[in-house]
């Protein structure tokens, strides 16, 4: 499958959305595009982008300023019309909501239906309108963000997009974790417990 590189590093909102427009534009035949940007807030605007046309898009924080979004393009649009750029180009979508993960499985009964509704409620944060602030991960939750775990690639994408990962370093040491943290940082009860109390929402899956 070909691949389109578009280097927007250094580029505010529009250029990098224009830019990604007109690639999407040239392409005749389908395949990925990749878009390479500097900030979080060009990697929201190009996420929000390859929804409104309805493509499938990844994003990955590679170091501080080094973000990759890639859109998988399966029909080339060719000349048709696409959404204005300018209209894409928006604020900082981060709110005040946090959310808590205490366990690597969501609700109560079967393990296996649970790993699966909580990579599908890691899914659904990156989709909101309005992204979190900051996940926090706990106890079980730990397992989540480490080497393995089925929700590496949302995670990843959430932080692209300037959302703070923060795992316990308690639990991450309890359950012998410590060097095969993937995504985020590491944090301690007292931040922990800071996010929480400065949190304009917080949700508990």
């Amino acid at each position: 499958m070909n691949t389109v590189v578009v280097n927007a590093v250094g580029e505010q909102c529009p250029i990098p959305v224009v830019k990604a427009t007109r690639a999407l534009r040239a392409m005749t035949e389908p395949g990925v595009l990749e878009v390479h940007v500097d900030n979080e807030i060009a990697v929201q605007n190009l996420t929000r982008m390859a929804s409104g046309h309805r493509l499938t898009a990844k994003a990955e924080k590679r170091s501080e300023q080094e973000f990759v979004v890639t859109m998988e393009v399966s029909e080339p649009m060719g000349e048709t019309p696409v959404e204005e750029p300018a209209l894409t180009c928006v604020p900082d979508s981060r709110g005040g909501l946090v959310a808590a993960v205490d366990s690597a499985f969501m609700g109560r009964g079967s393990d296996e239906l649970g790993a699966v509704l909580m990579k599908g409620f890691l899914y659904a944060l990156s989709q909101l309108p309005q992204l979190p602030r900051t996940v926090l991960f706990y106890n079980g939750g730990a397992h989540l963000t480490c080497r393995g775990s089925g929700a590496l690639e949302d995670l990843k994408h959430l932080e692209a997009q300037g959302v703070e990962i923060l795992t316990c370093g308690t639990c991450l040491n309890h359950y012998g974790l410590t060097e095969d943290l993937e995504v985020g940082g590491v944090t301690n009860m007292y931040t922990i417990v800071e996010k929480l109390a400065g949190a304009g929402k917080v949700v508990k899956p």
